[in-house]
C-alpha cells in the first residue's frame, strides 16, 4: 500500500484517513462488490484498460445483492481519472469497492445502513509473480465452485472469494503457483481469480460463462483479439483430462494478465513451456499498451486526455453523506 492518496465516500484523502467501523456488513458477511483494474503506461500517457466495461460490471454487481451504489456510472469514471492524477501516476492496479457500512449485526441490512464506495490505487506488478513469464505450475484443487443457484458466479463479490482463498491455499501448500476448480457438475470452471484458456490443434477452448465461472473482462479481450489473430474460439464445457492433452493452458484476469500454464498436477503441457498460440496473444495484448497494437475498440481511456472542468470535478469527487443519491437518480426513483 504505496499510494498517498484514495477515492472515499466522494472526496479524494489520505490512504490512512479512510477507515471503517469493526461493526462494518460487510466484514461480518461479505456483502461487498468490487473491480479489479489495471492503469497502463502507454506512449500517450496512463491509460486505463476497459475502465466503462469494469464500471459497468460494479454496478451490475450491485444490482445483483441490491445495493445502491449512490454515484452514477460517470462519477466513478470521473474519481477513476481524478485518483491516478492525485498521486502522479504512471501505472498502477486499482481497485474499486463497494460495501454496506456499519449499521447493525443481522444477516440482513437494516434499513438506511450506509453504502461506503472507495477506490484504491497501488503499485502492483504480475499477480503470480514470475510465473507470468516463465509459466505457472498449477493443481486442480479438490474444491469446487458452487452451484449457478447458491452463488451468483457473475457478481464480482466478496463474499465469492472465500471459495477462492480455499482453492489458492491449498495450491500454495502443495507447492503449486495456483489451483484451478471444478464445477459442480465435476467439469473445469476457472483459477482461483483467474479465467482458463486450452489451445488445441491451434483451436482456443475456453469453458462457458455457465461453468460458474466470473465472466471476465481479460477472457473478453482476448477472445477479441483472437478472433483479429484469425485463431477459432470455442466455448464449451470441458472435462479435467482436457488440462492434460492440451497443447496450451493460460490463465487470464486484470491482476493475471495472460499468464502461460507450463505444468497441471506436475503433468508438463505440451512441450513444458509458454506455446507459441499464448506468446501471440500476449504479443498483441500488450502491444495495446506499446502502441503496436490499434485500439479499435476505444478500450483505453487516457488519464490526462480530458482535465474536467470545475463543475464535473465537484459533482466526480466531492463529499456526500454515503448512500445519499445524487440528484439525478433521486428524481427517477
Amino acid at each position: 500500500m504505496n499510494t498517498p492518496f484514495l477515492w472515499h465516500n466522494g472526496r479524494i484523502k489520505p490512504w490512512s484517513e479512510a477507515n471503517t467501523h469493526v461493526s462494518t456488513h460487510a466484514l461480518h458477511y461479505g456483502s461487498s462488490v468490487f473491480e479489479g483494474e489495471r492503469v497502463y503506461a502507454t506512449p500517450d500517457g496512463p491509460a486505463y484498460f476497459r475502465l466503462a466495461d469494469h464500471t459497468r460490471r460494479l454496478f451490475e454487481s450491485a444490482k445483483v445483492y441490491e445495493i445502491e451504489i449512490g454515484y452514477s456510472e460517470a462519477e466513478i469514471n470521473a474519481a477513476s481519472l481524478e485518483l491516478i492524477r492525485a498521486n502522479s501516476m504512471k501505472s498502477a492496479y486499482v481497485r474499486p469497492i463497494v460495501f454496506r457500512g456499519a449499521g447493525g449485526l443481522g444477516v440482513l441490512p437494516k434499513d438506511g445502513a450506509p453504502v461506503e464506495v472507495a477506490l484504491m490505487a497501488m503499485e502492483w506488478g504480475a499477480y503470480l509473480g514470475e510465473a507470468a513469464e516463465r509459466g505457472a505450475d498449477v493443481c486442480v484443487s479438490s474444491w469446487h465452485r458452487p452451484a449457478p443457484n447458491t452463488i451468483p458466479s457473475w457478481a464480482k463479490a466478496g463474499g465469492n472469494y472465500l471459495n477462492s482463498q480455499l482453492i489458492g491455499l491449498e495450491a500454495r501448500r502443495n507447492g503449486y503457483d495456483e489451483g484451478i476448480a471444478l464445477g459442480h457438475n465435476g467439469l473445469l470452471s476457472e483459477g482461483a481469480g483467474e479465467n482458463l484458456f486450452l489451445v488445441k490443434r491451434g483451436k482456443l477452448l475456453t469453458p462457458p460463462s455457465s461453468a460458474g465461472i466470473l465472466a471476465g473482462i481479460t477472457r473478453d479481450t482476448v477472445i477479441t483479439l483472437a478472433a483479429e489473430l484469425g485463431i477459432p474460439v470455442e466455448e464449451r464445457d470441458l472435462p479435467r483430462e482436457a488440462l492434460y492433452t492440451a497443447d496450451e493452458v493460460f490463465m487470464t484476469g486484470s491482476a493475471a494478465e495472460i499468464t502461460p500454464v507450463r505444468s497441471v498436477d506436475r503433468k508438463p503441457v505440451g512441450s513444458g513451456k509458454p506455446g507459441p498460440v499464448t506468446r501471440g496473444l500476449q504479443e498483441s495484448f500488450f502491444g495495446l499498451f506499446n502502441g503496436s497494437t490499434r485500439d479499435r475498440w476505444g478500450w483505453l481511456s487516457f488519464v490526462h486526455a480530458v482535465v474536467p472542468d470545475r463543475e464535473s470535478q465537484e459533482a466526480g469527487i466531492h463529499a456526500r453523506t454515503p448512500h445519499q443519491q445524487p440528484a439525478s437518480l433521486e428524481a427517477s426513483a
